[in-house]
């Protein structure tokens, strides 16, 4: 059974920074590329970044240079390290993952809430 967990979320100011971490198990960790969504109140559910399983990312345009994303496959973990946060990066962020050859994400955690004040 996959199960994927996020942890890390909580209360910051902007400017201010936290690490999400996302805890998997139940697939083979190494072989799947990992990607972190996020979900704000009354909005839909948006992509945030991703990264392969040879480690190569990508980011949506609004969070470059802010966050980056990270993974250890020892750990059967992915990171995301979020800097210089904004009101407008609050949201429920989730973890996902993704089989190499497929087009969708298979499988997501329960999320973990951030909420960035002014």
């Amino acid at each position: 059974q996959v199960q994927l967990v996020e942890s890390g979320g909580g209360l910051v100011q902007a400017g201010g920074s936290l690490r999400l971490s996302c805890a998997a198990s139940g697939l083979t960790f190494s072989t799947y590329n990992m990607g972190w969504f996020r979900q704000a109140p009354g909005k839909e559910r948006e992509y945030v970044a991703s990264i392969t399983w040879g480690a190569y990312t990508s980011y949506k345009d609004s969070v470059k240079g802010r966050f980056t994303i990270s993974r250890d496959n020892a750990k059967l973990s992915v990171y995301l390290q979020m800097n210089n946060l904004t009101t407008e990066d609050t949201a429920v962020y989730t973890c996902a993952a993704r089989a190499d050859r497929s087009a969708r994400y298979h499988y997501w955690g329960q999320g973990t809430q951030v909420t960035v004040s002014s």
